[in-house]
């Protein structure tokens, strides 16, 4: 058996001659390194070594237990993988409750099956198109071009072997601080999204809107489809800003009678009207150095929309049946699915107001333009729903999960959110296809049915002359292919599992069919 002080004396020369000195003086080098505040700190952190090699593993894992890590161990890319994915990484869920997530990864680029490269690829699909957590890779064989595609993956270092002690601490302590600040980021990005799930590019650019908007001071009128999630997003831009320790009040203009609207808006003095028999503060007033958020605003009387414009333009407001003016500091946010231009042009809307409002517009994208975030928001609204009945976790199937994501969704987040809590009531355990609404499977294959016969009807007699039956075939398959690549954001994974192939299958046919993004 070799001891571990002989395997890191092999990997790591450095230490072969430091351990080869008195007991002094590698107690005085020791000492000397501990001069430093940010080292006498470790590396406190989970690392993760992945090596084909045990001797690697076990030197690494001695080396970095002894500044104090948590160190993993993998002895291939799939074991890592499979590894990542039940611990957690990058903020992706794992299925360990109360296991540390993985902060660092070491992996060497030569391993059996799937490379270090190539696993670097994979966790840049788990994590939207970045690497999902710090990697750093190690090689005794690197060549230039192994180094460019590492960079160009993003990898954080890269060492050469022999393996040199400092240098591996130095860069496994740079990773550390990287994997805190993101993580840091994530939470902060958490508590910024509130209640908005997903990952599609349509929601991306959302979430930097309201990263923008929120700090400042502008109005902003949120549009969009009813069941969107205006409201979410309101609360987000809330958040956001200075005075998200403040009130956030909601109007729902649509449901308050319009004879009340002015005073609760407003408020009203004690004798105003008929019932008015103590002094009442207004929403607008409760709401002072907060925000208003005036949802359904295309419904609101006209009489109330002239009162509301005066408080935008002065900051001032006056109760019902009151004389003074009362100063408010109040940021309003308001929503509505209705076409306020057009309301506009037909005199139901005041065009002052709008333009008052609308200084920084923001449209909610509809459910059936975020590709890809169908499967992300029916797993985490039934798992919620699960939680919430005490119920026991329930899981889809493939078929079930496709039709899900195929569908047009009108009532949008809304009307999955209402279905998600019936199938967790309702199905007898995991969702299968017999399990989602009749009217959705229904339409959904009478809808392919008639894609596929207005494809067959389309190629029939379109089909030039000379063309064989293997061009035709794979210019077919080409089309399919990247179109379903784009309907999942060019996540080869996703589109793998909704194809009902393996990954490996689709990567080896888009290369043959000469498939690439942008391409």
């Amino acid at each position: 058996m070799v001891s571990c002080s002989t395997i890191a004396a092999r990997l790591f020369p450095a230490v072969a001659s430091a351990l080869a000195e008195p007991r002094a003086r590698w107690v005085r080098i020791g000492a000397g390194m501990a001069e430093s505040q940010e080292q006498q700190q470790g590396l406190h952190g989970t690392i993760l070594v992945v090596d084909d090699e045990r001797n690697i593993r076990r030197a690494l894992r001695m080396v970095l237990e002894g500044e104090g890590s948590t160190v993993l161990d993998a002895g291939s890319a799939e074991e890592a993988l499979a590894l990542l994915m039940r611990r957690g990484c990058g903020g992706l869920p794992g299925s360990e409750a109360g296991a540390p997530e993985i902060d660092v990864m070491i992996a060497d680029v030569l391993l059996p099956g799937i490379s270090g490269l190539d696993l670097l690829d994979r966790l840049r699909e788990l994590g939207g198109g970045t690497l999902a957590l710090p990697v750093l890779l190690i090689s005794g064989h690197a060549t230039v071009s192994d180094a460019v595609r590492a960079t160009r993956l993003g990898a954080f270092d890269f060492f050469e072997k022999p393996l040199v002690r400092d240098r591996v601490v130095v860069g496994v302590r740079n990773a550390l601080r990287h994997a805190r600040a993101e993580r840091e980021l994530r939470r902060l990005r958490g508590a910024l999204r509130g209640e908005i799930i997903g990952e599609s590019a349509a929601c991306r650019a959302l979430f930097r809107q309201i990263e923008k908007i929120g700090p400042t001071k502008a109005r902003v009128l949120i549009e969009g489809e009813s069941g969107t999630g205006k409201e979410l997003v309101a609360r987000a831009i809330h958040q956001a800003s200075d005075r998200a320790e403040r009130a956030f009040i909601k109007v729902n203009c649509a449901a308050i009678p319009r004879e009340l609207i002015e005073s609760e808006l407003f408020g009203h003095e004690r004798g105003a009207f008929t019932g008015a028999t103590a002094q009442k503060r207004g929403l607008f007033e409760v709401a002072d150095g907060g925000t208003i958020f005036l949802d359904e605003i295309g419904d609101m009387d006209l009489g109330a929309q002239a009162k509301v414009l005066r408080v935008l333009q002065s900051g001032e407001l006056t109760r019902v049946g009151g004389e003074r003016p009362i100063k408010v500091d109040v940021r309003v946010v308001a929503a509505t699915h209705r076409n306020l231009r057009e309301l506009v042009a037909v005199n139901e809307f005041r065009e002052d107001l709008y333009f008052r409002l609308a200084v920084v517009p923001v449209v909610v994208p509809p459910l059936r333009e975020r590709v890809g975030d169908v499967e992300l928001l029916c797993r985490y609204y039934l798992d919620q729903s699960c939680r919430e009945n005490g119920i026991s976790a329930k899981r889809f199937s493939e078929e079930a999960l496709a039709l899900l994501s195929g569908y047009s969704w009108p009532g949008n987040v809304r009307e999955l959110r209402n279905l998600m809590e019936r199938l967790a009531i309702l199905a007898d355990g995991d969702i299968g296809v017999e399990d989602l609404p009749e009217e959705l499977r229904e339409g959904e294959e009478a809808s392919a049915s008639a894609a596929a016969e207005t494809l067959v009807s389309f190629a029939e007699g379109a089909v030039p002359a000379g063309v064989s039956l293997k061009v035709f075939r794979e210019a077919v398959e080409r089309a399919f292919i990247r179109q379903r690549l784009g309907e999942h954001g060019w996540n080869v994974s996703r589109t793998a599992e909704a194809l009902g192939v393996e990954r490996t299958h689709l990567h080896k046919r888009m290369k043959l069919l000469g498939i690439a993004r942008g391409a």
